[in-house]
């Protein structure tokens, strides 16, 4: 069913019409009772959408994918992929749809895509649809991640939709409506190298260069300038989650975007007390989705992207690798860099105090953490307390407070600006405990703890009254914590 409201979203098919190759099309199942759960305001302006048109009974077919305006094709992409190391020929949107993409008020391109909008011809086994729980989870964690100035995916709205949806139990359905900058992933480069259509190859990287890095263009390789740009992106992408305590649980190769965005926020969890080896995903049973693992991942990943680029940044192989070899040793300076400068500013430290300094102040800083069991995210917050001369509230995280002293003297000897700290170090994120009160709480009917909980986390660095519980890790009785994809 298509629209013609004046005030309907105008969606372009640019994706479905430059690359149809790589796209199916789909509409959404229908949903007997769609009911708006919650809406991104701000972002709905952003995009040219007006909030109370959304929240009619049009905008609610377009946000559960049953009615798109006139000229748009909703399409499931297509996209390969390797998940926990072994490759998947042909995985691509078994329940998600790419309606087409919106020009925003700023010119600003972005897709308008959805999840558990129903099965398409991807789906294998799965229904295609989602529930309250896990939906409302990727609209809170990107949200967060937004406010902490991270790149990703954004979320629109979550939409129940009336439908019951059996996983281990019946579920209340749901559908979850995103944007990003596009969706183009590695995967999706996979499975256009592995069709051996070069020109589809090449149709696939001109469409990513436009879209994301239009620098690429004017560079003598092109594709090997892309493939640098990508490299460059993600290094800082991946820093910026290891400075927060992120761990995205799932780094397969169809969950790694072109754009430098982070996506498919399923199984994924912040640090509570720091632990490099931390694993919340029930499905990484080898821990190789590790926190600390996340950049040489990332570094794996980008190397699958470099095979697929290959015929098109030289027609001689050997020169081709070497020259994407490289490419992607740049990658570790890149995440060095950019994890450095950082950690940096997470210790108030304006000037470089040098890698003699820094170095062991921040490995021993480290090894402190892990060995004492420290809180990661309140640490970071109480050092501006420490930095204006009362190292109380950040000694006392410590079972030994004393552990901190000869530390905290190294670090207040290089005179940390406490301002500065508290624009970098966030007092809330979503934590966990927090997260799953809110989402047992919704799936109940009761949307109370999720928009208390949205209200910390849009606002990461401002400290409030009232959001004291946002603000400390959970308790004792909360125990170890697993988080899964929803599928």
């Amino acid at each position: 069913m298509t629209t013609t409201s004046a005030t309907a979203a105008r969606l372009d098919n640019r994706f479905a019409r430059e690359l149809p190759e790589l796209a199916v099309a789909r509409t959404g199942d229908p949903a007997p009772q769609p009911r708006l759960l919650v809406l991104n305001e701000p972002l709905a302006l952003e995009l040219g959408l007006d909030p109370a048109w959304l929240r009619s009974t049009e905008g609610l077919e377009l946000l559960v994918g049953t009615r798109v305006p006139d000229g748009a094709t909703p399409v499931a992409q297509a996209y390969a992929g390797h998940q926990f190391g072994g490759y998947s020929p042909r995985l691509g949107d078994g329940r998600a749809l790419l309606l087409g993409e919106l020009t925003g008020p700023d010119g600003t391109v972005r897709d308008l895509h959805l999840k558990g909008s129903g099965r398409t011809p991807f789906a294998r086994a799965g229904d295609g649809l989602a529930v309250v729980g896990p939906m409302l989870r990727e609209y809170v964690i990107s949200q967060a991640m937004h406010a902490l100035r991270i790149p990703t995916t954004r979320s629109l709205a979550v939409v129940a939709t009336g439908r019951p949806v059996r996983r281990e139990t019946v579920l209340p359905g749901a559908v979850l409506a995103r944007t990003a900058s596009s969706h183009l992933r590695v995967g999706t480069f996979q499975y256009a190298r592995a069709t051996d259509d070069t020109d589809l190859l090449r149709r696939l990287a001109d469409h990513a260069i436009s879209r994301h890095h239009p620098a690429a263009a004017r560079a003598g390789r092109p594709y090997l300038a892309l493939f640098e740009a990508v490299v460059a992106a993600q290094a800082d992408l991946v820093a910026r989650w290891m400075l927060v305590g992120f761990v995205h649980g799932v780094m397969n190769t169809d969950n790694m975007t072109i754009s430098g965005e982070t996506i498919d926020y399923g199984p994924c969890a912040f640090l509570d007390t720091y632990d490099p080896a931390a694993v919340y995903s029930s499905i990484d049973r080898d821990g190789r989705y590790a926190y600390r693992n996340q950049p040489a991942i990332a570094g794996w990943n980008l190397a699958r992207l470099a095979e697929t680029l290959l015929p098109l940044i030289d027609d001689d192989q050997d020169t081709a690798v070497e020259l994407a070899t490289q490419a992607l040793r740049a990658f570790f300076s890149h995440y060095e860099k950019s994890w450095t400068t950082g950690m940096r500013a997470k210790l108030g430290l304006i000037g470089d105090p040098g890698d003699d300094v820094l170095a062991p102040l921040v490995s021993d800083l480290l090894d402190l953490l892990e060995t004492n069991q420290v809180d990661h995210t309140s640490f970071f917050r109480s050092l501006s307390t420490a930095a204006r001369g009362d190292t109380g509230p950040t000694r006392y995280l410590l079972a030994d407070p004393t552990a901190a002293d000869g530390w905290l003297a190294r670090w207040v000897a290089l005179a940390p600006q406490a301002t500065l700290m508290d624009d970098v170090n966030p007092a809330y994120i979503p934590r966990n405990h927090l997260v799953e009160e809110a989402l047992t709480a919704a799936t109940d009917g009761d949307l109370e703890p999720l928009h208390r909980l949205l209200e910390a986390v849009t606002a990461p660095f401002d400290e409030r009254p009232g959001l004291e519980r946002y603000a400390v890790g959970a308790p004792p009785e909360f125990g170890s914590y697993q988080t899964f994809c929803g599928t």
